[in-house]
């Protein structure tokens, strides 16, 4: 069985199966306020979601984060362990 990825439909384009499933559209049509409002919403929440995708990419992981906090301590002591004062 295979299965082709799909690319996501466009949020107005979802929002237009809706209407033609649940309200007829286009033989009768909502008040254009209303059209209006749900075309806003649901671009509203297209953005939410994709907001929510770009947070979660940024999330840090646990041991990279405590490696990079170690080198960098690292760093800072060896200023203090080099003492280049003495003369041979």
């Amino acid at each position: 069985m295979t299965t082709s990825a799909r690319p996501p439909a466009h949020p107005l384009h979802a929002a237009a199966r809706w209407l033609s499933a649940h309200a007829r559209f286009p033989a009768s049509r909502l008040a254009p306020r209303a059209e209006t409002m749900l075309c806003v919403s649901i671009l509203a929440a297209q953005e939410q979601a994709e907001q929510g995708v770009r947070h979660a990419l940024e999330r840090r992981v646990g041991s990279q984060t405590s490696a990079l906090r170690a080198h960098v301590l690292r760093r800072t002591q060896v200023h203090f362990k080099c003492d280049n004062s003495a003369k041979v």
